[in-house]
């Protein structure tokens, strides 16, 4: 029997949206065999650096660090512009200036933390904690920042929060690049066949999402944080673009930037050799 292919993904629309046509065996797995997991995007960055999936969306944060182990798959990135993270306030008006002050962020192997670490560096006592709990822990008032991700970059404002900084906006000022957020990793361990198989299943996967968009409303449903139909439309349309069926010269550029900064800020971790850590794709 075909080894299986330990494929973990994040519950957030965009990839519950890509992968519902490998999810439900709506395109051709290529003679490969998925056991597919599910889960938040830290608990699949901490699966990562432990070894446990060969093939796994992770933030290019965590990737960044496994980097000598795993190599970015070209289709079912997400990046762009305006997708960035949100900085927001329990109260407007304040900053991230003091270590009294409490910045929540969403694992500290994502690509937020290390946006928040990059652009305000020791600004803040910082705890990590679910996405899901960080707007309503501001409520709450028991933090004063929380770096948004996923579906509360739609509702925040309903939830009386006050913006400091979109993140990602700053990264495109500072950059010209697109924001690259998290991407599909494979180990590079795996035979040259079957990452050229698995990146084959994900483009067709994506593919006929896009093709056939209300089929995927129920894998989108099953999973997400926010059930409101219009919030996970508005989730796909942002974060799923034509750099997510191929990350091409563009996507490739943004992902050396990051790699540079990163590692300028001792937050990439050591690459072959002893240099910097550098996120490659898969070429093909």
């Amino acid at each position: 029997m075909t080894p299986a292919i330990r494929l973990g993904i994040s519950t957030c629309p965009n990839d519950t949206f890509a992968f519902h046509g490998l999810i439900e065996r709506a395109v051709d797995w290529r003679g490969l065999r998925f056991e597919v997991e599910l889960a938040d995007i830290e608990q699949l960055n901490e699966g990562l650096l432990a070894g446990r999936y060969d093939v796994c969306k992770t933030s290019f944060h965590a990737a960044l660090l496994a980097a000598d182990d795993v190599i970015v798959l070209p289709s079912g990135s997400a990046l762009g512009f305006g997708v960035g993270p949100l900085l927001l306030a329990r109260t407007a008006g304040t900053v991230p200036r003091d270590s009294a002050q409490l910045t929540l962020c969403p694992g500290r192997h994502t690509t937020a933390t290390l946006l928040f670490s990059l652009f305000h560096p020791r600004s803040t006592r910082v705890e990590q904690t679910v996405f899901s709990e960080i707007m309503p822990r501001l409520q709450a008032g028991s933090a004063d920042f929380g770096v948004c991700i996923h579906e509360g970059r739609f509702t925040w404002e309903g939830q009386g929060l006050a913006c400091v900084e979109d993140l990602g906006a700053r990264w495109e000022r500072e950059t010209a690049c697109p924001l690259p957020l998290g991407g599909i990793v494979a180990r590079r361990s795996l035979p040259a066949a079957t990452l050229a198989a698995a990146q084959g299943v994900i483009r067709d996967s994506l593919a006929h999402g896009l093709a056939h968009r209300e089929r995927t409303l129920p894998t989108m449903r099953r999973h997400a944080q926010e059930h409101d139909d219009a919030v996970l439309w508005k989730h796909v349309e942002l974060y799923v673009n034509d750099w997510t069926l191929d990350l091409g010269p563009v996507g490739r550029r943004a992902l050396d930037e990051l790699s540079r900064r990163a590692a300028a800020a001792g937050l990439g971790g050591p690459g072959r050799s002893g240099a910097p850590a550098r996120l490659e794709v898969l070429a093909g």
